[in-house]
């Protein structure tokens, strides 16, 4: 922030933003609020030109009003960050919290550069994501919706015994054949058991416009290569493309295990040294994807079909660094058993290692790299 002369804190609301500007040489910052309309971004620019010194620099806290400020400011030529909430320093024994104090808080953070930068994605890129979440979305209203209907059925002591598993093809003819004695019972349950049928639908749509999506670039060669690896396929794939957009950002594996909360938590003092749970920080889309893929490799490794076809045209070295993965991580978990470690913080463990063989085979999607192979 050196070049910077002038500091600016946004607290972007849906119909106002309170702005605190630290101009060169001043202690106390300049404050007022405006209204949030289609026009706020070209008066704030004028008005900070105006007032302010040198060069100029805002931001805010990055939230539900998203990136489209952002991008205003940007069109505008001046510069806006989006900074991670959850990384804002904050004082303990601070009880009071309002608009005001908080973009005074970002302006005096920002210029002492104690803030950290969310790497904002292009409109494309957002558009992407916005289609694996509402997929994420629909998948909890169906599993809403057929714990409404299995609920309503055990209520009435109707339990279905013919087969193991729920939501098979008997299962569903079973749910057909019911009948209830009052009209009133029968409209319930048929309206419970269409709204099942209905989100199905929806996410099978959402599938198809998902497997279009990993077929155009800039995502096909990235989806292509994740595909290689046991436990993720179109939709995993795409939902890791797709949220950790500007994948060259992460120099390390370690950076990118950090950045999707990974790591173990720690609490150190002195000569000791306490590790916790995984931080949790981050990118929780990607996390939980990482942890179902993770439960695949307590499996033997093995190329099922599937997986034979998904990796059909890719390169030799992916498929390398994907059997690789699938033998070091299964001795990985069971080692962890074996030790006494519980299942999900084997899998979590597995998960984590899974992140360095993926930042392997993605980091090729950044500009003048070269595979080491």
């Amino acid at each position: 922030m050196e070049t910077y002369s002038t500091f600016v804190g946004l607290d972007v609301h849906k119909d106002s933003i309170q702005v605190a500007m630290l101009a060169a040489g001043r202690a106390e910052p300049v404050e007022w609020s405006m209204r949030n309309d289609a026009k706020a971004a070209g008066r704030l620019v004028r008005k900070l030109r105006k007032q302010g010194t040198g060069e100029i620099v805002c931001c805010y806290e990055a939230g539900p009003c998203g990136y489209g400020f952002q991008r205003e400011m940007s069109v505008l030529a001046m510069k806006c960050l989006v900074v991670a909430p959850s990384l804002i320093p904050i004082k303990p024994g601070q009880r009071i919290k309002t608009d005001r104090r908080d973009a005074r808080k970002l302006a005096g953070y920002l210029r002492a550069g104690e803030l950290t930068e969310v790497a904002p994605p292009t409109p494309e890129q957002e558009a992407l994501r916005d289609l694996c979440r509402a997929r994420t979305d629909a998948k909890q209203d169906l599993m809403r919706c057929r714990h409404r209907l299995s609920k309503m059925l055990l209520r009435r002591n109707l339990r279905y015994q013919v087969g193991k598993k729920n939501w098979t093809q008997a299962h569903r003819q079973w749910l057909r054949n019911l009948t209830f004695e009052y009209p009133s019972a029968q409209a319930v349950f048929d309206d419970y058991l269409r709204a099942v049928e209905q989100i199905e639908e929806r996410i099978k749509g959402l599938d198809e416009k998902l497997e279009a999506a990993s077929q155009c670039e800039p995502y096909r060669e990235a989806v292509g290569r994740l595909r290689c690896f046991r436990g993720i396929d179109t939709v995993t794939a795409v939902t890791i493309v797709a949220e950790l957009h500007g994948f060259e950002r992460f120099e390390s594996p370690r950076k990118l295990m950090a950045y999707l909360g990974l790591v173990p938590s720690e609490h150190s003092s002195g000569t000791k040294r306490q590790q916790g749970a995984i931080t949790k920080a981050g990118n929780t889309h990607v996390r939980r994807m990482l942890a179902e893929a993770a439960w695949h490799y307590r499996h033997k490794p093995n190329e099922g079909v599937k997986l034979r076809m998904r990796r059909k045209g890719q390169p030799g070295w992916v498929i390398s660094v994907a059997d690789k993965a699938q033998a070091r991580l299964h001795r990985r978990y069971w080692r962890m058993l074996a030790r006494g470690k519980a299942p999900n913080v084997a899998t979590i463990a597995v998960a984590r290692e899974l992140v360095g063989f993926i930042w392997d085979v993605l980091r090729l999607q950044a500009p003048g790299t070269t595979h080491s192979a």
